[in-house]
């Protein structure tokens, strides 16, 4: 729950700084800062260092996912509404949910998180297609960064904890995104507000977030936690509404409630 409100309250305050820098700049300080405070906080390098091969290949995918998963994103909310690109975002999660159906009951709140995403999603792509395209393309690699984040959390081996490894691919990533923003990002170094603003997205983006996300990741299985990030298309609407004056309609307030039941009615196989 946690990561879904941090994973749209960064965003919401990026929107804000679209005004001054273009989405991929905002995108890389995201990740930049991200990365700088896990280089701090853990020097995962250190880690880095002792891994097999095998375990620096998954550490060096993830990056490169989060590179161009947070890139995409940044360009679709500067062109849809944030409840909107949640709801698309969560489609990639519902198919990992699908695969992991075990019981009648999950069934259930699987039917009823698809359905309140459908009536999210309200797609009409023939008014912004490609404000559509980088959405549709973000959810395949949320797909992505689940896939890779569980592997990087259950794999212990070596002394080297998840969140290590995750910091390890968040300076991977650092440096994958660097050609596609830091030339839109360099007007921040000459103001210490926008850099300060965006060091906060980073934050609240990528390094609260995503660190939930390892701890969420290390307990529950893979279909557990993808049908749990059915919170975020109602978290993006919430956020939306308060950050960003975006209300939710009558439609998207019925599919938020869908979304809703669907997680309470889940129950996980592992608890």
């Amino acid at each position: 729950m946690i990561s879904a409100v941090f994973h749209y309250l960064g965003p919401s305050f990026a929107v804000l700084l679209f005004a001054h820098l273009p989405p991929s700049g905002v995108a890389w300080l995201r990740i930049a800062s991200a990365g700088l405070i896990f280089g701090i906080w853990r020097r995962p390098w250190r880690a880095f260092a002792g891994l097999p091969s095998h375990d620096k290949a998954i550490i060096v995918a993830l990056g490169a996912v989060l590179a161009a998963m947070n890139t995409l994103f940044y360009e679709a909310i500067a062109r849809l509404p944030l409840a909107t690109v949640g709801a698309v975002e969560f489609l990639g999660p519902i198919a990992l949910a699908a695969l992991g159906i075990r019981t009648r009951r999950n069934l259930v709140a699987l039917m009823l998180a698809v359905a309140g995403v459908f009536v999210l999603t309200d797609v009409r792509i023939a008014g912004e297609p490609l404000g559509y395209a980088f959405a549709f393309a973000n959810c395949a690699l949320f797909m992505g960064y689940i896939i890779l984040g569980h592997r990087i959390s259950s794999d212990g081996a070596n002394g080297v904890s998840g969140i290590d490894r995750l910091g390890c691919a968040m300076l991977a990533a650092t440096v994958a995104a660097l050609p596609l923003g830091i030339r839109d990002a360099l007007p921040a170094f000459s103001d210490a507000r926008l850099l300060a603003a965006a060091i906060g997205v980073g934050v609240s983006s990528s390094v609260i977030p995503y660190v939930c996300d390892q701890l969420a990741m290390a307990r529950l299985s893979r279909a557990s936690f993808a049908l749990l990030l059915s919170l975020l298309p109602a978290s993006a609407a919430a956020i939306g509404l308060i950050v960003l004056g975006q209300v939710p309609s009558l439609a998207e307030l019925t599919g938020i409630v869908l979304v809703i039941a669907g997680v309470a009615l889940h129950r996980s196989s592992d608890t």
